[in-house]
């Protein structure tokens, strides 16, 4: 990525994050009425203990130097979580992360994750690589979501099919939910692998033929690992729900896998067997 692209990327960051909070969630008095929501860029300069000049040349991703302990003033100031702050340092240090890529497509899942796969029967689970690319599924993600054998490799990218796939939008009761937790972690190694100019394209790309993910991605949200509980309503099966648990895979890949368990007590395993059966 390019100090233009990235400093672009640092100040859009700043700013979504400075329009969540109001004075009474860090402790400050509301004041007068605002214009905008959010707290003003001199509060946000008084919390992290800088100036008013100085911040407000960091939001609108000016070249200035900046440390680590100013940083992490302004990730306390803004309520920043362990992702998002981890995301503020890739965009905001010009010597970030500049590792050698590899075509995505030609990412292989080792035997361990294999039989991993084949032993999480009835849990649909699906390997990304760091582009979020599939790279690896079950028979049981087979029946939930899609057969990802008829798409072409260079195309079973899990971010575009969210928005390009029918069989996505109609499947998950709360499809913006669904999809901002794949957002968000795709934000996650974006704000981790700077150098590589795939993302910047890629995410042009969306927002050019989805005004969805454009809106969805200015949001800013940042998560490595989001759990949540999610709703679907498969066109043979019915109502299905499912706990989604991602989680970093440890290796020379960067690989992250996402499991779907379902649901106890409710009847969403028994339906998966009996597609799976059919």
């Amino acid at each position: 990525m390019n100090p233009e692209t990235r400093l672009q990327a640092l100040s859009e960051f700043l700013k979504a994050k400075r329009a969540k909070l109001n004075p009474q969630m860090v402790g400050l008095p509301s004041g007068t009425r605002r214009r905008t929501p959010g707290l003003r860029r001199e509060e946000v300069a008084q919390l992290a203990g800088v100036s008013t000049t100085w911040y407000t040349w960091l939001e609108q991703g000016r070249d200035i130097k900046v440390s680590a302990s100013v940083l992490d003033a302004i990730s306390d100031a803004l309520h920043l979580n362990r992702d998002e702050r981890k995301y503020l340092y890739a965009l905001a240090i010009e010597d970030g992360i500049h590792p050698e890529f590899t075509d995505p497509t030609e990412s292989e899942i080792n035997p361990a994750l294999k039989k991993i796969l084949r032993e999480l029967k009835y849990c649909p689970t699906i390997i990304t690589d760091r582009k979020l690319f599939i790279v690896g599924w079950n028979k049981a993600a087979a029946n939930v979501f899609i057969d990802f054998e008829q798409i072409p490799t260079e195309q079973r990218n899990l971010v575009q099919l969210l928005f390009s796939r029918k069989e996505f939008r109609s499947l998950a009761v709360n499809w913006e939910h669904f999809v901002k937790g794949f957002i968000a972690i795709f934000r996650t190694y974006y704000g981790q692998y700077l150098a590589d100019s795939w993302y910047k394209q890629f995410i042009e790309n969306l927002e050019a033929s989805y005004p969805e993910f454009h809106q969805l991605w200015n949001e800013s949200e940042v998560s490595s690992a989001p759990e949540i509980q999610i709703e679907f309503r498969h066109a043979k099966a019915g109502k299905m729900i499912f706990n989604l648990t991602s989680m970093q895979i440890q290796g020379n890949e960067d690989l992250r896998c996402s499991i779907y368990t379902p649901v106890e007590n409710t009847a969403t395993e028994s339906k998966l067997r009996h597609l799976m059966e059919k």
